[in-house]
């Protein structure tokens, strides 16, 4: 009797093909014992976990379910069903508090976008110029002392304030 058991189970083995599990896996390989299946995970990790991202509406839902929750062990029950930590209904908490939606949507990630003052664009501007002016003075002068030079080399007589002249 037990031949023809053993018979029978391996015909049946070879007639089922391997069906696929939910993570992945086969159920192929699969150790059996009397008719009971002990189905194996699949060890394959992937490189690395993607960020949930939960949308505005939902983390309303969520507090709006928490907070009706009167029974002892309901909002533990909730959390379990939703796959969530205590602490995510925590911050959701603060964040309603601070201000509904605007403060639930996600916040941008990496570098904050820096805000300029108008008056401080003004001011380099202004800075730039007055540098600018100096440059040109500071040349000017160096010019009018050469002319000044070469006129006392050379013996012109330079004009004077009443005449017209500069100086």
């Amino acid at each position: 009797m037990i031949a023809a058991k053993i018979k029978a189970s391996q015909g049946r083995a070879e007639a089922f093909r391997p069906t696929k599990i939910p993570w992945g896996g086969t159920t192929q390989g699969v150790n059996s014992h009397e008719g009971v299946a002990a189905i194996l995970p699949d060890p394959e990790v992937p490189d690395k976990a993607a960020r949930r991202h939960f949308t505005a509406e939902y983390k309303l839902r969520i507090l709006t379910l928490a907070d009706a929750c009167i029974e002892p062990g309901c909002v533990g029950k909730l959390l379990r069903r939703e796959g969530l930590y205590s602490s995510n209904l925590n911050t959701w908490r603060g964040q309603r508090d601070c201000g509904v939606l605007s403060a639930l949507r996600p916040k941008k990630r990496g570098r904050k976008e820096s805000v300029r003052d108008p008056l401080q664009a003004e001011n380099e501007k202004l800075r730039k110029d007055n540098e600018r002016l100096t440059s040109r003075l500071r040349q000017a002068e160096i010019i009018i002392d050469v002319q000044k030079k070469i006129s006392e080399i050379l013996g012109i007589p330079l004009a004077t304030a009443e005449e017209g002249g500069s100086k």
